[in-house]
């Protein structure tokens, strides 16, 4: 009786709507699911029809149409039929039109029944691969016995099966994936047969689709040569190199004849040529930096060879400058390149101004997309001004005085070179807005000693990042930072200005601005030589494109070398607001300080308030 009545609201919610579809003046302003509680109520809206408008004015509008409607009932019942629940149905659903008739709420009753649960699985026929390997890909099948029976993760699970056998030299393998059912029809046991074929390996490569890029640098790109047995992996690695160059549009590795199923495999690596000119301009605007002005021209092919060189200059309340930048890749073996960089750059800190002129030459070894580590010299003068608010202060003369300020002109003045090392590693699924997986990053440089200047010193900083998805739509992310530098002979004339730590922002301790944690001269930052900083945030989807986030930020800086002290530690607290869009998220965040610093200036004058605001583009960390 209560789905007749349901189908009558709806048939006369549908004449309304046939009168008016084609100007689509019925919106879907809600749509809700009752009995929803095996599955996600996320992914299940993804794959109807029939979605909800956007809150935000400039969103996009979705329109009730009920011919779409009805078939999205029967896509729920197929949708969690597929997620191992074949007795799931629509048992009702309520229509409701708002007063003004331009907006409905639509709300869909489900019984989800029992579900067919895996009762096993068997992977046969897979004595090909080592038996290391078939341990793991078992440890791997997202399948799980005890769990309802998900067909995509059954087709998931084939294909890595297909592939792992792909990987280890048999390019013609097929897998078939039988379902028995158990006596009562809720448990089933899959089996994964694998038919290897013949063993394979690579054949002659050929290269079409280029013009001016020459088939050598192509073929250097390739992780493979003739004779090399067959693997999947290693075809992907090279596409992924390809694509790396920025000098195809496209860019595909594929086997010429496989019905043919030879034991040599040719080749055939498709490319198409993009603009190998690129410049981009940008105008954007932040809380902390106001106004920013970019622009940047990059030559992808720059004297051929797939080197590349760019320009970028940008303006903006706490930086401007421009920077040149050169590469030169497959520097004597593939995965070395040689990077330089020349730079005028000017910082703006609430203490003083620093302008950075100088070069760095860059070694790098990619060893895989997420490993990577580089050699650097750096070569650059540096000169800071103080400000004058701090040089009024007659008690703190003296302290500048040995922190390097020159008192006949009020200005650090030197030549800082270096030498550094990095490190980086990541397994992120995506670096502007990760759901899982970590990232590290390790610098260390000396200045001085081996590469003689005025400036000498010894730095190391490192950070790590932690990603932990709660489920589809929430994500636990952790931040650890921590860095140090030591002045040879602990003497602070040996440290520049510009490259004293400094905390606050909107990608740090986020109750502060930015530069404002740190040691103080007269009410200003002045930076420090040891930091530490720490971060917890959790993120989670709340509707459509919509985020928001809880953090607490904790961290400080001190003016000695290894001062570190987890009882001087400045919290934050607060919360925040994502918007997605395919840049990355826009950011909107509040942080409230738990324990302000006590004597700081904020332009010039006490700091009244104990929160910040945030705007800006891309997470936090």
């Amino acid at each position: 009786m209560r789905v007749a009545v349901c189908r009558l609201a709806l048939a006369v919610l549908a004449l309304s709507a046939i009168a008016c579809k084609e100007e689509g003046t019925i919106k879907v302003h809600r749509l809700t699911f009752n009995g929803v509680k095996a599955i996600d109520g996320g992914r299940l809206r993804s794959a109807l029809a029939t979605r909800e408008s956007s809150r935000i004015p400039w969103g996009k509008k979705y329109f009730f149409d009920r011919s779409r409607f009805d078939a999205d009932l029967k896509r729920i019942q197929a949708f969690y039929a597929d997620r191992g629940y074949p007795d799931a149905r629509v048992t009702g659903f309520d229509v409701k039109l708002n007063d003004k008739q331009n907006e409905v709420d639509l709300t869909v009753t489900i019984d989800e029944g029992e579900p067919v649960k895996v009762a096993a699985i068997n992977i046969e026929g897979f004595d090909a691969i080592p038996p290391a390997h078939l341990e793991d890909l078992k440890k791997r099948v997202p399948l799980k016995v005890g769990q309802p029976r998900d067909r995509q993760l059954v087709v998931t699970a084939h294909e890595m099966a297909m592939n792992e056998l792909k990987d280890h030299g048999y390019p013609y393998a097929k897998v078939t994936t039988r379902e028995t059912n158990g006596s009562d029809g809720k448990q089933t046991t899959i089996t994964f047969t694998a038919e290897p074929g013949t063993i394979a390996y690579f054949g002659p490569i050929q290269i079409v689709g280029n013009k001016s890029v020459n088939d050598n640098i192509i073929r250097r790109e390739l992780t493979f040569k003739p004779g090399d047995l067959y693997r999947r992996s290693i075809v992907q690695e090279s596409q992924r190199r390809l694509y790396g160059l920025e000098l195809f549009q496209f860019a595909n590795i594929e086997p010429l004849n496989p019905e043919q199923q030879s034991a040599e495999v040719p080749m055939r690596v498709t490319v198409a040529e993009g603009n190998h000119q690129r410049v981009n301009f940008g105008v954007g605007y932040g809380t902390e930096e106001n106004a920013r002005v970019e622009a940047e021209y990059h030559h992808v092919n720059f004297l051929g060879g797939a080197r590349s060189a760019g320009a970028h200059v940008r303006w903006s309340s706490l930086d401007r400058g421009a920077r040149l930048d050169f590469n030169q890749p497959y520097f004597f073996r593939p995965h070395f390149s040689l990077g330089a960089e020349g730079q005028q750059w000017y910082t703006y800190t609430p203490a003083y101004t620093s302008v950075v002129t100088g070069a760095k030459l860059t070694l790098t070894h990619r060893a895989n997309p997420g490993t990577s580590w580089a050699t650097s010299i750096t070569s650059e003068h540096d000169r800071s001004a103080i400000d004058a608010s701090v040089l009024g202060d007659p008690t703190r003369r003296n302290t500048l005085i040995a922190l390097g300020l020159d008192p006949t002109t009020n200005e650090q003045n030197g030549t800082l070179n270096a030498l550094g090392f990095d490190f980086q590693h990541s397994t992120a699924d995506n670096l502007l807005n990760a759901h899982h997986g970590y990232q590290l990053a390790f610098h260390t440089e000396e200045a001085g000693r081996l590469v003689p200047g005025t400036f000498n010193y010894y730095a190391l900083s490192a950070d790590a990042r932690h990603y932990l998805p709660l489920n589809d739509n929430v994500v636990l992310a952790s931040r650890v930072q921590i860095g140090n530098i030591r002045p040879f002979g602990n003497e602070q004339t040996n440290v520049p200005f510009s490259k004293k730590f400094f905390l606050g922002g909107a990608t740090s301790v986020r109750g502060w601005g930015r530069y404002e944690v740190s040691p103080l001269a007269s009410g200003l930052p002045i930076g420090g030589d040891s930091m530490l900083a720490f971060s917890e945030e959790l993120r989670a989807m709340l509707r459509g494109n919509f985020g928001g986030v809880i953090f607490l930020d904790a961290g400080n800086v001190w003016a000695e070398s290894f001062g570190h002290r987890l009882g001087d530690l400045r919290y934050s607290i607060g919360p925040g607001l994502r918007y997605q869009t395919p840049i990355g998220p826009i950011r909107f965040d509040v942080g409230y300080q738990l324990n302000p610093v006590p004597e700081l200036l904020v332009n010039g004058s006490p700091q009244k308030r104990r929160f910040r605001f945030h705007f800006s583009i891309g997470q936090a960390f």
